[in-house]
């Protein structure tokens, strides 16, 4: 889905396409990376 929406958006320059290889980027990356609490940041310091 990335592929096909940075293809699309390469080719026609379309906003709308560029968004959307964002936000798929935003959501895999955020999968990887776990999450960090404000209350597991103060209990580590």
């Amino acid at each position: 889905m990335q592929n096909l929406s940075w293809t699309f958006f390469s080719a026609t320059g379309n906003i709308d396409a560029y968004l959307l290889y964002k936000d798929f980027e935003r959501m895999t990356n955020r999968v990887d990376e776990p999450e960090l609490s404000i209350e597991s940041e103060e209990s580590e310091g």
